[in-house]
């Protein structure tokens, strides 16, 4: 094992190589060696190694606090806490998922999010492959176009989750919902508003649930090409509707919704019957045309 003395020999690319790039832990006294180094760049070095410190401290707070419900829930004797949440209600284009999924105790993930905050989709798919890796259990749920346009956005959000629920391998003893409430469901659950950014299990679904519908809107994308599926993933962004009207509607496109009836012609639908917050739709809109700006 390598001592202090050995480490303050090496050069100071070697040191960041270890300590920054690789992340292996710092040694107890290295950044205060590095601070009375005579060395060119051995005092940035121990600046960074402390603002990494911080980040650290602070991911780990903000970790633990995302617990929070989770925690209160282990305490009282819920042993399998389920998290459900879905995507796409925004989208003029394509199926509402949704995600299920049981966290183990006391699971932090660095980076660990509401999915709408991850702008980066490649941090968003290495996230869902590490969740599914180490999640007790997961599922996903899926309300097609067709079961949209039948019952409205609203309630095909909530059959996409009864569906992810259901879909799991073991019976959790407590669900936490985005907002909602699951219906047909027999296990003790509670809506969070925001959920998504409060709890851990949420945060996982949510993550699920949107990474598996972007791929399937990928492959959506190869089989109706010329309306840039696979960038805007179905959401109202100005390229898309500028499709919509020089292209026409699609099979995949939800005709319940305005701006698809414009499109086509027909007479609008009174918004009241799809049930759902304004301020809902317009939140996923905004958050994810800047994710598609970002990308």
């Amino acid at each position: 094992m390598a001592t202090l003395e050995s480490y303050v020999k090496k050069s100071i690319p070697e040191l960041r190589e270890i300590f920054l790039e690789r992340g292996r832990r710092v040694p107890n006294g290295l950044v205060e060696a590095l601070e009375t180094d005579s060395r060119q760049g051995a005092h940035q070095l121990a600046k960074r190694i402390r603002q990494r410190r911080r980040s650290n401290r602070a991911e780990g707070q903000r970790l633990h606090s995302l617990l929070r419900f989770e925690i209160e829930l282990w305490l009282q004797g819920y042993e399998f806490v389920a998290g459900v949440d879905e995507a796409g209600m925004a989208p003029l284009a394509g199926p509402v998922v949704a995600g299920a999924v049981i966290l183990p105790r006391n699971y932090k993930l660095r980076g660990l999010n509401d999915s709408k905050k991850i702008l980066d989709e490649a941090k968003r798919e290495e996230l869902a492959v590490q969740i599914k890796q180490d999640a007790i259990c997961w599922a996903v749920g899926f309300a097609e176009v067709e079961e949209i346009d039948t019952i409205n956005i609203y309630h095909a959000g909530l059959l996409a989750m009864q569906r992810a629920f259901q879909g799991l391998s073991c019976v959790p003893n407590f669900v936490l919902v985005d907002a909602r409430r699951i219906p047909n469901c027999s296990i003790p659950q509670r809506g969070i508003i925001h959920g998504d950014a409060l709890s851990a299990s949420i945060a996982a679904a949510s993550i699920i649930a949107k990474t598996t519908r972007d791929r399937h809107m990928i492959e959506l994308d190869a089989m109706y090409q010329g309306y840039g599926l696979a960038t805007h993933k179905g959401y109202p962004t100005p390229e898309h509707c500028r499709r919509l009207i020089e292209l026409g509607a699609l099979p995949i496109h939800r005709r319940s919704f305005a701006r698809v009836r414009q499109a086509l012609g027909l007479h609008p639908i009174q918004e009241s019957l799809f049930d759902i917050p304004a301020t809902e739709i317009e939140s996923e809109v905004m958050n994810s045309i800047a994710a598609v700006t970002q990308v």
